[in-house]
């Protein structure tokens, strides 16, 4: 009886089930191909012309050019089928009543969000290139440049969970989450206790949650589950068993906000392999930040702008804005940007912070990320980075969660490498913190990697910092996990043809990945 009640189990997860209906859907659109078979030769120089028509469409857009290559080589080497897999696949195509949704969204963040010009002035007298910067984040993010906020930087996801529940058991009037990966566990079933008890006292709690990124550890419509609890909840993209190329945009957003003045970010999910209660590849290395303070608005106005998109609602945000005690007696230090990312309004927002910041660096340029995929705009930048004489260090993990990613991130090492770029690899395990540190001044700490999935197709988010002295303690952090890293060096890389065949076939297909 255990038998079967496990393979029924087995065939009545979601994910089976969803993946024997897009099987059925592929076998239905191969058997329409086939029975074209008859008059292949036409059928055949049909899609070849099409693939001509769909390839100048690609190379006209707005992508970013290694994404054009690589879909353009598809529907080359693919002429029959490939124009049906870049229609899947291929696109970030909102319909018309979701651009207007989105349209409307924008208007009433802006309506929202007001920069106070006086801390943009003040800004600008400090420093212009650090002022320079904040303009391009204020103005393709929508959020303000603020000062009038205390840090707490966390190291270790450890650290970030115990914060969170003590900030979490304080909360008075609401709390707002939103994360890519939730799995049952020690970390989330304890902090969804704590939910459970604020509903009960009064505190309205709302929870967003990304379908495709639970799709292997929450069953399907969990956010009924939430719902009966009491907590306000919703999944973002709902994965509906059809082909389509909204799967490929995906909430890899990691944020809680708390009565308006308490915020937490960082590369951390509510899954028990960040805070190292499970061990999946080696030691766990992440990072998160605690903002309390004035810049918390802008990431609920973030959040409320997703309910919003997600549950097709529109309500003013005036009652969740902080109240003025809680604002009181904090005090500034250094500026701070909470900033988004946004798959759809094609501008590459997290990836063109990480170059002003590359390019603006005179000492040092210090990064750590899980994935090393960039494209030729971040190469280059970083490359002449390092051959101007400034120290580009990169950490990346030893034990890696994704093999065939960490195989194309292998293969930009050469490149960097003689360029003068040092690239280190993190012994203990997998570092999963996406964070650059730049000459003391400029630090970031959010969910944004050096990939292409996280630069051009998800929502993300993090923090731009500029002279405040939490940087210190991120530099610090870095130094430490250099320690415990070891250095590539370029004379130790010995590849047989067939394994650099294998990289640089890899490195065609990356944008895809």
């Amino acid at each position: 009886m255990k038998l079967v009640g496990r393979f029924l189990s087995f065939f009545t997860h979601r994910v089976v089930l969803v993946a024997i209906l897009l099987i059925v859907q592929l076998l239905f659109l191969v058997g329409v191909f086939w029975k074209f078979n008859v008059d292949f030769i036409y059928f055949y120089i049909f899609n070849y012309l099409l693939g001509i028509v769909v390839a100048v469409y690609i190379i006209n857009g707005r992508t970013n050019p290694g994404y054009k290559i690589a879909w353009i080589m598809v529907l080359f080497l693919l002429p029959v089928v490939g124009v049906l897999i870049y229609a899947l696949f291929g696109g970030v195509q909102l319909n018309r009543w979701e651009k207007r949704k989105m349209q409307d969204i924008y208007y009433h963040q802006r309506r929202n969000l007001t920069q106070d010009k006086e801390v943009m002035d003040k800004l600008k007298n400090d420093s212009m290139n650090a002022y320079n910067q904040a303009t391009y984040i204020t103005k393709y993010s929508l959020s303000p440049l603020c000062q009038n906020t205390e840090y707490e930087y966390f190291a270790l996801g450890e650290e970030y969970y115990e914060r969170l529940l003590e900030e979490l058991k304080k909360a008075k009037r609401y709390i707002f989450m939103e994360f890519f990966i939730v799995s049952s566990g020690k970390m989330w079933d304890s902090i969804l206790d704590v939910l459970k008890e604020k509903v009960q006292e009064g505190v309205e709690v709302r929870f967003i949650y990304d379908d495709m990124g639970c799709i292997m550890t929450l069953p399907n419509k969990y956010y009924q589950t939430l719902e009966s609890y009491g907590i306000k909840a919703c999944s973002f993209n709902r994965f509906i068993p059809l082909l389509r190329s909204k799967f490929n945009n995906r909430d890899h957003r990691k944020m809680v906000i708390i009565d308006g003045y308490i915020a937490f970010t960082g590369g951390i999910n509510l899954a028990d392999e960040y805070i190292n209660e499970i061990i999946k590849y080696g030691h766990w290395k992440d990072n998160g930040i605690m903002l309390k303070g004035k810049a918390v608005w802008n990431m609920a106005i973030m959040f409320m702008s997703m309910w919003d998109f997600i549950r097709g609602t529109k309500y003013s945000y005036k009652a969740y804005k902080p109240l003025e005690e809680n604002l009181r007696n904090i005090h500034s230090d250094g500026y701070i940007i909470p900033y988004c990312d946004n798959p759809w309004d094609h501008e590459a927002t997290g990836e063109i912070i990480y170059l002003n910041m590359i390019n603006k660096a005179n000492k040092y340029i210090y990064i750590t990320t899980p994935y090393l995929v960039i494209d030729n705009e971040m190469v280059t930048a970083l490359c002449v980075a390092a051959k101007s004489g400034i120290d580009v260090r990169i950490i990346t993990p030893s034990i890696p969660d994704k093999k065939l990613i960490n195989e194309v991130t292998k293969s930009y090492y050469d490149q960097l490498m003689e360029s003068g770029v040092r690239i280190y690899e993190y012994l203990p395990g997998f570092i999963h913190a996406k964070t650059f540190i730049v000459d003391d001044e400029y630090a970031t700490v959010g969910t944004v990697n050096l990939d292409y999935r996280s630069l051009y197709l998800h929502f993300e988010n993090g923090v731009w910092l500029y002279k405040a002295r939490v940087i210190d303690k991120i530099k610090n952090d870095f130094l430490e996990t250099l320690k415990k890293s070891k250095e590539v060096k370029l004379s130790e890389i010995k590849l047989t043809k067939l394994q650099r065949l294998k990289r640089q076939i890899l490195m065609a297909f990356a944008p895809l990945m």
